[in-house]
C-alpha cells in the first residue's frame, strides 16, 4: 500500500466505526414504536379486506410499505422504530399454527427475508428513518432456529452440524439450564436450540450481526427469547453488533431479571417485572394494588444497572393486548403516562393507539389498515407526551435523572423525575368525589401547567397539589410553567422543525464528521500523491 492510500485508510478506519454506533446513552432518550412488518401497512393495490382478525398467514406488509407510511409513527413524536426480524424464515407448507409472518420462524439467520423485501428496500427503509433523525431498531433471533419435527434437516440453516445445537430436550421451566439448552416450541413445531457456548456458533453470530449492523445502518437491537441463551453469549455478541442492545426477559421476577442487565450481559432488557406492577395497579377491573408499582420503582432502583435505559410497554406481540384485559380507557391512559415520564424507554406496540383489543397469539397481530391510522384519542395523548418528553430530553437532564415517588394512595401514585410531577390513578373513567394530595418542591407562588390539558395548576402551601376526580380519573402531568418556553406546547412557541431536532449527537455530529473526513481523506491523498 502507498503512504498516501495507508494514510487515507487511517483516516477511515479511525472515523468509520462511529458511523454505526447508537450507544445507551443516545437511545436513553428515544421513544419506540414496535412494528410486526407483515402487519402495518399494505402495498399500494393490495387487497386490504384479506386479512382478519386471528389470521396465521401471510398479509403482505413489507419494509417498502413501512417506508412509505412513516409519517404517522414520526407525526406522533417517535424518534425510533423497532422491526420484526428480517431474517430468512421457513419456507414450506403452512404449519398447524400457521405461517411464519412474524418474523420469528428462523431458517437461515444470514440470508434476508425475501418476503419483505430486497436489501436495497430494507436499506431504503434504514435512509428514509436517518434522514427523518430517527433511529432502527432490528429484531434478531439467535436462540433457535424454527423445525417441522425433532430431527431436522440441518442444511437449510446458517449453522449445519449437529454439534451446533443442543440435543433435543422439553423445557423444564424450574431449571436455568434446561431453559437455556432445551428447545422452546413443541413437537408440532420444534425451534431446535443452538448450542451458543460453542467457540463456532459464537464466532458466527459475531461476523453475522456486525455485518447486518453495518450493512444497513441498525443503530439498536431487540433480542428475541434473552433468557433462553447463556448470559456470558450476550457481551460478545453485542460487543461485535456494536449497538445497544435491549433483550426479552420474559418472567415478573426482579431478581431474575436484574441478572441481563450490565457489563455482564445486556444493556437493558424489556421491563417485565414493572409491566406487572402495571397490571396490578390500573387494570379494571383488577386488584387496584398501586403500591405494587411504588415497591417496583424502589426495587429496580437497588438492583438494575441503570432503570432509565429498561423497555417500558403495556403491549406486545407476546401478550393481550391491554384493552383486552381492562375496560377503562383511562386505565390505559394512566398506564401509558407512567411510562413515558418515568424512568427507562417507552415503547408502543403498533395499533396500542387505536385500541386493538385481541387477546393472545395471533389475535394480538391484527392488520393495522383497518384503523385507517386515524387521529385517535390515544394518538394525540401520545403525540402530546411523545412531545413533551422529547422536550426535556434535549433541554435538560430529565432522562438521567432518577425517578422519585412523591406519595401513594389506595387510588393513585404520583412521581417526580426531574422538575416534572405526574400523578396516574387507578379509579377510571367515573367521576369520583376523592382527591390525592401530592407534597412537592415546589413554593406555594409556583406556576404549574397540565401539560396534557394546558390547565395551570395551583400549589398550595408547604407545596401541595391536589389531584381531584371529578371529571373521572385523568392522568395529570404536570410542569413550571415558565420552563414551557420553546417546549412547542400550550401556547408557547416551538423554535425546533419537528422530529429532526431529536437527532442523538449520534446522528447529529458523527455522520457529517464522517462526510467530512472522506473528503478530506480525497483531497489529502491527491495532495500527498505529488510528492510520492
Amino acid at each position: 500500500m502507498s503512504h498516501t492510500a495507508f494514510l487515507a485508510a487511517a483516516i477511515l478506519a479511525f472515523a468509520f466505526p462511529y458511523v454505526y454506533a447508537a450507544t445507551s446513552d443516545q437511545w436513553r432518550g428515544r421513544s419506540i414504536y414496535q412494528v410486526i412488518i407483515d402487519r402495518y401497512a399494505l402495498p399500494e393495490g393490495a387487497d386490504p379486506n384479506q386479512c382478519p382478525s386471528g389470521t396465521r398467514t401471510w398479509c403482505g406488509g413489507t419494509w417498502n410499505s413501512l417506508r412509505q407510511n412513516l409519517d404517522y409513527i414520526q407525526d406522533a413524536g417517535f424518534t425510533a422504530v423497532w422491526i420484526s426480524p428480517v431474517s430468512q424464515n421457513y419456507e414450506g407448507p403452512a404449519t398447524p399454527y400457521g405461517d411464519p409472518y412474524h418474523g420469528y420462524w428462523i431458517a437461515d439467520a444470514s440470508q434476508l427475508n425475501s418476503r419483505f423485501g430486497t436489501s436495497d428496500d430494507l436499506k431504503g427503509l434504514s435512509e428514509e428513518l436517518h434522514r427523518r433523525g430517527m433511529y432502527l431498531m432490528v429484531d434478531v433471533v439467535v436462540n433457535d432456529v424454527m423445525a417441522t419435527s425433532i430431527t431436522p434437516d440441518l442444511s437449510t440453516y446458517m449453522f449445519k452440524e449437529q454439534s451446533r445445537y443442543h440435543p433435543y430436550c422439553a423445557i423444564d421451566w424450574s431449571n436455568t439450564t434446561s431453559e437455556e439448552q432445551c428447545w422452546l416450541g413443541d413437537t408440532v413445531v420444534p425451534l431446535p436450540d443452538l448450542n451458543t457456548e460453542d467457540p463456532t456458533v459464537v464466532a458466527g453470530f459475531g461476523d453475522w450481526i456486525q455485518s447486518l449492523v453495518k450493512e444497513y445502518n441498525i443503530d439498536g437491537l431487540r433480542i428475541d427469547a434473552a433468557k433462553h441463551v447463556n448470559i456470558d453469549f450476550w457481551p460478545v455478541f453485542c460487543g461485535k453488533a456494536g449497538v445497544f442492545c435491549i433483550g426479552e426477559v420474559f418472567g415478573s421476577d426482579i431478581d431474575d431479571a436484574a441478572l441481563y442487565q450490565g457489563s455482564n450481559a445486556l444493556d437493558s432488557i424489556l421491563n417485565y417485572p414493572m409491566y406487572t406492577a402495571l397490571l396490578d395497579a390500573f387494570t379494571l377491573p383488577g386488584p387496584q394494588n398501586m403500591s405494587a408499582v411504588a415497591d417496583m420503582i424502589g426495587q429496580q432502583a437497588a438492583k438494575f444497572k441503570d432503570p432509565t435505559l429498561l423497555g417500558n410497554f403495556i403491549e406486545n406481540q407476546d401478550i393481550p393486548r391491554w384493552a383486552n384485559i381492562s375496560v377503562d380507557p383511562q386505565s390505559l391512559y394512566n398506564a401509558m403516562v407512567f411510562n413515558f415520564m418515568t424512568d427507562g424507554i417507552p415503547i408502543v406496540y403498533y395499533g396500542q393507539e387505536q385500541g386493538f383489543s385481541g387477546n393472545s397469539d395471533p389475535y394480538n397481530r391484527e392488520a393495522m389498515w383497518p384503523s385507517k391510522y386515524a387521529n385517535s384519542t390515544t394518538y394525540q395523548l401520545i403525540t402530546t407526551l411523545n412531545q413533551f418528553r422529547n422536550f426535556l430530553v434535549n433541554n435538560t437532564q430529565w432522562a438521567t435523572t432518577p425517578t422519585q415517588v412523591l406519595t401513594t394512595s389506595p387510588y393513585g401514585i404520583a412521581t417526580l423525575k426531574g422538575d416534572c410531577v405526574s400523578i396516574m390513578t387507578n379509579i377510571g373513567s367515573p367521576p369520583q368525589n376523592i382527591s390525592i394530595p401530592v407534597y412537592t418542591p415546589y413554593l406555594a407562588s409556583a406556576s404549574l401547567t397540565n401539560v396534557l390539558t394546558c390547565e395551570q395548576w395551583p400549589v398550595g402551601s408547604n407545596g401541595t397539589i391536589n389531584a381531584q376526580y371529578s371529571l373521572g380519573g385523568v392522568p395529570l402531568v404536570l410542569y413550571p410553567t415558565t420552563l414551557l418556553q420553546d417546549s412547542g406546547l400550550c401556547g408557547n412557541s416551538d423554535t425546533t422543525t419537528g422530529s429532526a431536532t431529536y437527532v442523538s449527537s449520534a446522528l447529529r455530529i458523527h455522520r457529517p464528521v464522517i462526510f467530512l473526513l472522506t473528503v478530506l481523506s480525497s483531497l489529502l491523498l491527491g495532495f500527498l500523491s505529488s510528492f510520492w
